[in-house]
């Protein structure tokens, strides 16, 4: 009777290795690293896209820039170059979408303060209204760390087309003049090539519970 336990005891205890062999190799199995999709033209709402380009399947990339940021420096794609940077579109005098959207990208900025790199940057639509000054109030009442987040305004035909054909982010209204734009909620997330790899809903909490998962899974694919 004794041996029959001992023998018993030893099944259990090889059995229950077994066990847990078998179910981390289950667990690693369904959790296999999946990379964020690299987003190309054809993939958007042509809403939102340029005519130009929303036949584009592949080898999109946010095109060079030069713009003015709230403290009147230069801001081009230098300042951005091997970061993954957070992008969106809003105007200061906003009563809206935008105070949400910028609320959102203050909780970001505040999440990413010590990574050396992630970044924001935030174009305003409206570049005539939204001078550096006025960019200046806005970025110290919304409380912006001018190390993190680039706030910038400059020539409207040139942030339209990083709009429409860069960032895949805004509307076109049609009616105001060739370069009127309706932003919208998007937040875009950038990589270090300056591919857009995911989309976001700047109003939603949980579109940026999943914006900082994203960039967590963003970070992984550059250590792996």
């Amino acid at each position: 009777m004794l041996s029959f336990f001992r023998d018993y005891k030893l099944f259990a205890v090889v059995f229950g290795i077994i066990s847990v062999i078998i179910i981390a190799i289950i667990y690693n199995t369904l959790n296999v690293y999946q990379p964020l999709p690299i987003y190309q033209p054809a993939m958007v709402s042509t809403a939102l896209v340029d005519s130009t380009i929303q036949y584009k399947k592949k080898y999109h990339k946010i095109a060079d820039f030069s713009l003015v940021n709230q403290n009147g420096e230069t801001v081009t794609q230098d300042n951005y170059k091997d970061k993954i940077y957070v992008a969106d579109f809003f105007f200061t005098t906003c009563q809206t979408i935008c105070p949400i959207m910028t609320d959102h990208m203050a909780q970001i900025q505040k999440e990413i303060k010590s990574d050396t790199e992630v970044m924001l940057l935030s174009h305003s639509v409206t570049p005539k209204i939204d001078t550096v000054a006025q960019l200046k109030r806005y970025s110290l009442k919304k409380g912006v760390d001018d190390d993190k987040w680039n706030l910038v305004t400059g020539d409207k035909k040139q942030i339209y087309e990083l709009a429409r054909k860069s960032y895949l982010a805004v509307k076109t209204n049609g009616d105001g003049g060739p370069f009127d734009m309706i932003h919208t909620e998007n937040f875009m997330l950038i990589d270090k090539k300056r591919q857009i790899r995911g989309f976001y809903d700047g109003t939603n909490p949980e579109d940026i519970d999943k914006l900082l998962h994203d960039i967590a899974i963003l970070k992984e694919e550059y250590n792996r």
